[in-house]
């Protein structure tokens, strides 16, 4: 298999089966409801660790939880601690949703605090770091291919975090002596404070996978500074760290990157409240895990139909046989879904039901094969979560969608009458 690297901008091929394969993905930054572009990574990395367990790999991913940072300090002054635990709560229950699973681990930074401070210890013993005022700075002029992975110059890169007290403007946040406001911090040996973002995914990527690994995952707005900077690090502490650098791109809302500014922001939530599980991965599907993706009303809605016709297409009878290998041959060339995608729709035309099924279960969509109708139990729970809904009562809402899915069941919401779907999960 070959897969696209950020650093050398080729294609680098992955060892044959049975070679193990670690896998760390960054996750999200838990100080509200993640949007669904913080799904797109999720889904896209959950697939390929899917992908090559059935290729005959043994595969580990670690998809981490960013619970100290400035953004969570800034929502929740003097409570970031309970929003941190309750945005990570919101994250779990949000992408189990797909269907998909979880990631093998799934490692916060508040359990990982002994392995960032011996990690700063290490680079403040080897001269790439030094402590001022109770904070410590990554000496950026000391790690000569500095800005290899963004593509700059070193001479290039500008300040990332202004502080007079600095030595050189480029050098960045190991970790944060706590100011005034701040609720939570640990003792170090340089003072009490907090990491910063970037030691953190260093530490947790060595301290579950071991100083080299194969995938370092995550969206291409994580390639600087976040990347560059926590490849600086390891590689400064000796850990040869990610062999290949995958960086999914970014999902747009008709045409421009969603964010919390242009009011655009759709939660994973409440996409999947509208259009359910199969209907989102069907969009995730279709487009090309380096490029772009555009989210909108009609995007989803193409997907829903296409949901839709695969799922017909399984209540047939099977009368022909699909080109197994030419989907492994898509999959193979840099994990080429929308390629993938235009297989599955084939054989679901000519009726090679049992590739597609398949298929299916590689991307967590043998839901689609389900077609019996929901018990009458169920469709009355599900008429009581409009009713309660139409009173705003969301926390009875809540409650009820909760039920039918501890029964095995998804409920949808659409927007005519009965303002409802039932679907079985799926497994």
């Amino acid at each position: 298999m070959r897969l696209q690297d950020t650093l050398t901008g080729t294609l680098v091929e992955l060892p044959p089966p049975p070679e193990p394969i670690g896998m760390y993905v960054c996750g999200p930054t838990v100080y509200q409801r993640a949007h669904i572009g913080n799904a797109r990574p999720f889904v896209v990395f959950m697939w390929l660790a899917r992908w090559l367990r059935a290729r005959g790999h043994d595969v580990r991913l670690v998809h981490n939880i960013t619970d100290v940072n400035d953004k969570i300090y800034e929502a929740a002054p003097g409570h970031s601690a309970e929003l941190a635990v309750e945005a990570t709560r919101w994250y779990l229950e949000d992408t189990a949703a797909f269907g998909l699973g979880l990631p093998d681990s799934q490692p916060l930074a508040t359990e990982t605090m002994p392995e960032i401070i011996e990690l700063i210890e290490q680079l403040l013993a080897s001269g790439h770091a030094y402590a001022v005022d109770g904070d410590v700075y990554y000496r950026v002029g000391r790690f000569e291919s500095y800005g290899a992975l963004s593509g700059q110059r070193p001479d290039q890169v500008e300040e990332q975090e202004p502080n007079p007290a600095k030595e050189d403007p480029r050098d960045f946040a190991l970790w944060k002596a706590t100011k005034e406001g701040d609720d939570t911090s640990w003792e170090a040996p340089w003072g009490v404070g907090r990491p910063g973002w970037h030691i953190e995914c260093s530490a947790m990527a060595a301290s579950e996978l071991g100083p080299e690994f194969w995938i370092h995952g995550g969206g291409l707005d994580l390639v600087f500074p976040h990347h560059e900077n926590e490849r600086a690090q390891s590689l400064a502490a000796g850990h040869p760290f990610a062999r290949i650098w995958m960086h999914n791109g970014m999902l747009r809302f008709t045409g421009e990157k969603m964010s919390k500014s242009l009011g655009n922001v759709a939660t994973i939530r409440e996409v999947i409240d509208e259009w359910g599980a199969e209907t989102a991965l069907v969009f995730f599907l279709s487009g090309h895990w380096r490029k772009p993706i555009d989210f909108s009303q009609e995007t989803m809605a193409s997907a829903r139909a296409q949901a839709e016709t695969l799922r017909n297409a399984l209540r047939g009878e099977s009368r022909a046989t699909g080109d197994w290998q030419a989907l492994v041959d898509a999959l193979e060339d840099d994990f080429n879904t929308p390629a993938a995608l235009a297989l599955v729709h084939e054989w679901a035309r000519v009726g090679a039901l049992d590739e597609l099924r398949r298929a299916l279960d590689v991307f967590g969509l043998v839901g689609l094969a389900a077609a019996e109708p929901a018990p009458d139990a169920l469709v009355e729970l599900a008429e009581r979560r409009v009713q309660a809904r139409e009173a705003k009562d969301f926390a009875e809402a809540d409650r009820l969608r909760a039920e039918i899915e501890a029964a095995g069941w998804e409920v949808r919401d659409t927007s005519g009458a009965p303002y409802f779907q039932l679907v079985p999960r799926a497994a």
